[in-house]
């Protein structure tokens, strides 16, 4: 099992938030990619999460983990939610986590307060191990070789209290991030990364 220290780009430099990033190649490619595809942040989005504090609920499908609680507060996000997230978020097969872009959860959180659920998210899918992905983009031609899943930028996701269409409308609407409906399946691509629709 491997768990990488946190750092991002979106709490680097934060006062309060103290990351050490283990510099392998995976950190510099993940980090390299997040910085290149980082959004600005849309009035929706800012909207919807402004605040003193910004909690999530979310359970990982394959290993029945969750997490429930505060994550950002008093202007930071908090270093211990984050890495507890991490874990949640891993890729259970590889046993095999790394630093969760907190914009991510900002995203979710967005999203879920404009539809005005107070639900768990159900993840199907959070990062995924470069050779994760690999597999399952030779399995499916609609897995992306270059998903922001590798970068942890990602989640294939869904609210229990509302459809895959409401949630995908309310993201697109939102002009946050990427945003795929899935709906056969029953869940969500959202993800920070540049604004796209699918």
């Amino acid at each position: 099992m491997r768990l990488f220290a946190h750092s991002c780009p979106a709490c680097e430099g934060l006062e309060g938030v103290s990351c050490e990033p283990v510099l392998g190649r995976r950190a510099m490619l993940g980090g390299a990619m997040a910085l290149a595809t980082a959004p600005l942040a849309s009035p929706a989005l800012a909207q919807a999460i402004a605040g003193g504090t910004r909690r999530i609920s979310l359970r990982r499908m394959q290993t029945g983990e969750s997490f429930s609680g505060i994550y950002w507060r008093d202007g930071h996000y908090d270093r211990n939610a984050l890495q507890q997230l991490d874990w949640v978020m891993r890729d259970p097969g590889a046993q095999e986590a790394t630093p969760m872009d907190p914009r991510l959860f900002d995203v979710l959180v967005g999203v879920q307060g404009r539809l005005n659920s107070d639900g768990t998210w159900e993840v199907v899918s959070g990062y995924r191990a470069p050779e994760t992905n690999a597999a399952r983009a030779r399995q499916s031609r609609r897995v992306s070789t270059a998903s922001l899943h590798m970068s942890g930028m990602a989640a294939d996701c869904r609210l229990p209290d509302r459809n895959s269409l409401a949630v995908a409308r309310a993201a697109a609407d939102m002009q946050v991030g990427g945003v795929g409906l899935y709906r056969r399946d029953g869940f969500v691509h959202l993800d920070c990364g540049p604004s796209r629709r699918w």
